[in-house]
């Protein structure tokens, strides 16, 4: 699955002529681009969607849609291990052809 998930944005810089941002997603940060929304600054929230910010978010909003992801264990899902959601999927789907 690929969401677009709220996150506060940390900092900024121009990394090989495309503005990035470091991206603070309840506790897992990330590398965003903000080529579509490059007026973001520092302190901001932001939805992320596939490594790009794709408009702003108000922190109340962003906050509650993070907690509501937490509790239903998307967070980790989106951002956990990709190994570990692998082999889950690879579980899943041997166990569908039985």
């Amino acid at each position: 699955m690929c969401l677009a998930v709220p996150g506060l944005v940390l900092s900024t810089a121009e990394v090989d002529g495309a503005l990035m941002a470091d991206v603070d997603f309840g506790g897992v940060r990330k590398e965003v681009c903000l080529q579509y929304i490059p007026d973001v600054v520092v302190g901001e929230y932001v939805v992320v969607h596939v490594g790009f910010a794709i408009q702003r978010l108000d922190e109340r909003s962003a906050q509650e849609t993070l907690a509501n992801f937490e509790r239903l264990g998307i967070l980790a899902e989106e951002f956990g291990d990709g190994f570990e959601r692998a082999a889950k999927q690879q579980e899943f789907t041997e166990g569908v052809g039985r």
